[in-house]
């Protein structure tokens, strides 16, 4: 990748519970990101979404192993919700499917225009 405006620890960075990512203040007046998903896959560049300076992050890997690359912030809350519906049969699951299906009857007049 091309040059970096600048290079930051990313102690030196503030999390965003909200948004789910590591900032820093960017000279244009937005922020560099970065996410933990991100930071998991080994990826290290946090771009600015206004601008195109880009910055490299300094950091341990070793510290966002455990981080599913998969998942983002909430990833405890929604494995577990994941593994509640597992737990349904796929009877369950199938009932579910016939409940949510609407059928509808293609008018007479598409019919005739279509036998015709």
């Amino acid at each position: 990748m091309g040059a970096y405006y600048d290079e930051i620890e990313i102690e030196d960075m503030a999390w965003d519970e909200v948004k789910g990512v590591y900032h820093y203040p960017c000279p244009c007046g937005d922020r560099f990101e970065i996410s933990r998903k991100q930071l998991a896959n080994c990826e290290d560049i946090a771009t600015c979404p206004s601008c195109s300076l880009i910055i490299r992050v300094v950091y341990d890997p070793l510290d966002f192993e455990d981080e599913s690359p998969d998942d983002e912030g909430s990833a405890s809350q929604e494995s577990e919700e994941d593994e509640e519906e597992d737990d349904n049969s796929d009877d369950d699951q199938f009932e579910d499917a016939l409940e949510k299906l609407t059928l509808t009857e293609p008018s007479a007049v598409l019919v005739a225009a279509a036998a015709a």
